[in-house]
């Protein structure tokens, strides 16, 4: 995945695709979710991953037991900042969570990773950045509300709100960790393969103490719905996002996730869900943002001094 020939209009595919996937997430999840508990769903999801991504590194020889011997408390870091305390956070603030709400507060992760990078990582946003943060979360905001923005005012706050106000921060420290923790030698693949395990190890053991019964069956619909989620949701999507987060920087990378509402909504067209005209044009100022940020500056981020 450390291909020096993807130039930066590759890695902006790559980072967009991730967003596509993780925007798809939210219709998959319900099909998985209708069979298995959220601790369940959320522990097979990233071990199936993590069992794809081992089978993967050890085809390419990696020397996963050396990179865990010299990196292995960055990795558990990682994995559980950014694999099992986010996906866990967020399970259990849906509960109570309105999913409009929700997704305003994850809208907010772009303005809070740019403030970590340039905090901790010296990322410098530049004043178009800077000004495309705003122009994301109106769009963000439009799809959100269909168009009532005024709407937005009359939320009522509730646990689940503030456990996805944690995750949004869990998210945040996961982006700029990634970069500044990450051995820069070292291939995305192995990287998230280490990352995707670790995770994985902390979702499987609290699922052992999921009081619900243990999964035993799975429809169709269920079974291909984990497919979608484990291919595309997390091995393919985590490969991406983290190969974006090396090559553009952390505070860049991390406005492609207000696209994760967008293409949320496109995918809720498969089941018969359909965007409105607002919904639509809000969708459009998000990918205008996008376009404001990749266009205005071409240097790639700063090299980190990391081993």
């Amino acid at each position: 995945m450390r291909d020096p020939n993807i130039n930066r209009w590759g890695i902006y595919a790559l980072v967009m695709l991730a967003t596509l996937f993780w925007g798809a997430n939210f219709v998959l999840a319900g099909f998985v979710l209708a069979d298995f508990s959220p601790q369940w769903s959320a522990a097979i999801r990233f071990s199936l991953a993590a069992l794809i991504l081992l089978i993967l590194a050890l085809w390419q020889k990696a020397p996963l037991f050396a990179l865990f011997g010299t990196y292995g408390l960055r990795y558990l870091a990682l994995g559980l900042i950014g694999i099992s305390g986010f996906n866990l956070l967020f399970f259990f603030a849906m509960q109570t969570a309105r999913a409009d709400t929700a997704a305003l507060i994850m809208a907010t992760n772009p303005l809070l990773t740019t403030f970590l990078a340039w905090l901790l990582l010296r990322e410098h946003p530049g004043w178009q950045r800077l000004s495309a943060l705003p122009i994301a979360l109106l769009g963000v905001m439009v799809v959100i509300s269909e168009g009532n923005l005024t709407q937005l005012l009359n939320v009522s706050i509730v646990t689940g709100d503030w456990l996805m106000l944690i995750a949004n921060v869990c998210w945040a420290f996961y982006n700029v960790l990634n970069r500044l923790l990450l051995p820069k030698n070292v291939s995305a693949t192995f990287n998230t393969t280490l990352i995707i395990i670790a995770g994985a190890l902390v979702l499987l053991l609290v699922a052992l103490f999921d009081p619900s019964p243990y999964p035993t069956h799975l429809s169709l619909s269920a079974g291909l719905a984990l497919l979608g989620l484990v291919l595309g949701g997390t091995v393919l999507a985590y490969l991406f996002w983290n190969l974006g987060i090396a090559r553009l920087g952390a505070g860049r990378t991390a406005l492609f996730m207000n696209l994760v509402p967008v293409f949320a909504m496109l995918a809720a067209i498969g089941i018969g869900t359909y965007p409105t005209r607002m919904q639509l044009l809000g969708g459009a100022i998000v990918f205008l943002a996008l376009l404001i940020s990749m266009t205005a500056n071409r240097k790639p981020a700063p090299p980190l001094n990391r081993a």
